[in-house]
């Protein structure tokens, strides 16, 4: 007997609400503090960002049976990943590039690791927060947006499209939504676009999280390069 759709759902909803749920605390605590209801150091602020991968950390890890559909055997076919790769730093130059004067809900906060003091606490949170976003980021967001929403749009009953299947208007509210989760939303609907369209091409969630986390790592190592800290 085939498992119900909402059993096959919640594995792909729950790693990026948790992540989204601490976020929401770390916003919630910045408006009071703005707010002047409490007052909270940037520092303090900044040692919850660790939280939000580990906790989609663990989950992924516990429903990691449930990801049928991530198959990392698939990055060994040299041609995809090449072009996944390219991908990835393709939309990396775009996102630095892009004119912010349109589609930015406000200029982010940004992670700056120099609120700490230089030594092991400011590197150990620049190790953690690269490694949530290369590592950890990828997989969660691939797995709810281009594995779930992506198929959920063109049907709840989700489980029964094939991987990569296309339709305009689920490709569009995909991305829109995926730029309304960022700061800069024209950019996330630039990335939204070009890994659906990667997914399209090649039916395989693994290259568009390596994509994705090229992406990531490669904006990682300009933000530390650069200081533009609106960018983490």
């Amino acid at each position: 007997m085939s498992r119900p759709m909402h059993d096959k759902a919640w594995p792909r909803i729950l790693p990026f609400a948790l992540f989204m749920a601490v976020i929401g605390l770390e916003e919630g605590l910045r408006f009071l503090d703005n707010k002047g209801w409490i007052s909270i150091q940037e520092s303090a602020l900044l040692l919850l960002c660790p939280l939000k991968p580990l906790a989609a950390l663990i989950v992924l890890v516990l429903l990691r049976r449930a990801y049928a559909e991530l198959r990392w055997a698939d990055l060994a076919r040299l041609g995809p990943t090449l072009g996944a790769i390219g991908l990835g730093l393709a939309v990396f130059v775009l996102w630095i590039n892009m004119d912010w004067t349109y589609g930015a809900l406000s200029e982010p906060p940004g992670f700056n690791p120099h609120v700490f003091p230089d030594g092991v606490l400011r590197w150990s949170m620049i190790a953690v927060r690269m490694a949530g976003a290369v590592l950890v980021v990828p997989v969660m967001e691939e797995i709810f947006w281009r594995s779930f929403l992506l198929r959920y749009l063109i049907n709840p009953a989700f489980a029964k499209i094939p991987l990569g299947a296309f339709t305009w208007p689920s490709l569009l509210i995909c991305a829109l939504l995926f730029g309304l989760a960022h700061h800069f939303i024209l950019a996330g609907i630039m990335a939204g676009l070009a890994y659906a369209w990667l997914l399209y091409k090649t039916k395989s969630l693994a290259q568009c999280v390596l994509a994705h986390g090229v992406t990531n790592l490669a904006l990682a190592v300009y933000v530390l390069h650069t200081g533009q800290w609106i960018f983490w």
